[in-house]
Order: C-alpha cells, then structure tokens, then sequence
C-alpha cells in the first residue's frame, strides 16, 4: 500500500497503515510540481498537513465530509468545533459569506494575514458546514507563501483546523506534525518553520466588528483596539 492509503480499524474509524508521506516545499518559492501534488492529494480525500502564517494546520477539499470526519476523529473535535475555510482572495470570500461595505473595507486591509473572520455564509456554503444556529462561516485568506500555492493550485477554497498536539501544544515543525498524527494523516507538508501563536478571530456578523480571540494578527493594523475584544 502506498503513502497515504487510509484503512479503518475495528471501529471503522479511518487511519493510514503506512507513514504519512512527507513532502518538502520550500517556503518562500514554493514549487508549482510539489503543490500540485498537494493539490491532488486534497482532491483524492487525503488529509493533509501544511504551513500558515500561525502555526500548522490540518487541511482536507471542501465538501468531503468523509476527510473532515477523518479529522474530527484524529484531534478529537466535538460536534460544536467548526472548520475555516480558506480562501484565495476578497472574491473568493464574498462568494462564500456576505460581505457588506464596512467588512469589506477591514477584509481589504487585513487579508492575506493572521487573522480568521466570522461571516454569515452565502448559499454557496453547505448547511452542514455552517454554523447550524447562527448560518456562519470563520474564513481566512493565509499570508504564507505555502499555503496561498496550495489553494491557488487547488482553484477552490479548502477547509482546515490547527494541528494541535494531544498536550493541546500549537505545532511549528513538520517533523512534530508528523510524529504527533503519524499513519492518521496521510500528506505532510514540509514548508519551514512557524509560529504557535492563533489567528486573532474577528467577527463580522455585526455592525460594529469585535475581536473573539487575540492573536498573531494585530487588531491595530486593522483599526480595531481593545474596546472590540468580546
């Protein structure tokens, strides 16, 4: 069985027999042949584990419900964790939620970045990918260089979660990504280094925007300041 073949376990739970492949992309020119790969795996139903602008991130294709229960089961999410989908541009975004003036001009300034923004989502969104109660969606647009020839390569937005160790530990290193999720994981992406430090979260459902959770993301560089931390 090759890298990145899933089989299921007694419980029918999804896991990798073989250890994840690793794939190594440089981080600041990233090559078009080795994203495409990542590409295809996505496309295939792999879960695969990539760089951001904050830490490590678990990814699978939008809309494959069988990789994001893979992933649900591999860092032990609840029903009430939501996925963020990540997208490639301001357009892409206002496909996917609904962006009035005032969010645009904040989106404007603060993508691509650390940040992750709550939107209420557009019909494009599946129902079951939104907010059951409140029908949002948390988007971001990645600043690294990784990330961004990932979706680009992909021509779609992609959904994803922190790869957080059983410690709760943010994860910086391909090489702790993949001693910590090997053989339940089936692509690691090698992409350099990172940060541990979160996204800053903001919501946007609102008039007035409201930080959710501090992060990496200045809330000044985007006219905000701590009177909107919720």
């Amino acid at each position: 069985m090759q890298p990145g073949s899933t089989m299921g376990d007694a419980a029918g739970n999804g896991y990798n027999k073989c250890m994840s492949e690793l794939v190594h992309i440089h981080a600041e020119t990233p090559q078009p042949r080795r994203i495409e790969k990542v590409a295809s795996a996505l496309r295939a139903g792999q879960v695969v584990a990539y760089p951001t602008d904050s830490s490590y991130g678990l990814a699978c294709a939008m809309g494959d419900r069988n990789a994001m229960e893979r992933i649900r089961q591999i860092r032990g999410l609840d029903r009430d964790h939501f996925f963020t989908l990540v997208c490639r541009d301001l357009s892409e975004i206002a496909h996917y939620a609904k962006v009035e003036n005032p969010s645009f001009r904040l989106l404007k300034s603060a993508t691509p970045g650390a940040y992750t923004f709550v939107l209420k989502a557009s019909k494009q969104v599946p129902n079951w990918l939104a907010h059951p109660k409140r029908k949002t969606i948390g988007i971001r647009v990645p600043g690294h260089p990784v990330a961004r020839a990932i979706v680009d390569a992909l021509g779609e937005p992609f959904m994803t979660v922190t790869a957080v160790a059983r410690d709760d530990r943010a994860l910086s290193e391909a090489t702790e990504v993949r001693e910590e999720f090997d053989r339940q994981i089936d692509l690691v992406v090698d992409g350099g280094a990172t940060g541990v430090e979160p996204t800053t979260v903001v919501d946007l459902t609102e008039d007035v925007p409201r930080i959710l959770r501090p992060g990496k993301g200045s809330a000044e560089a985007i006219g905000l300041d701590g009177d909107e931390t919720a």
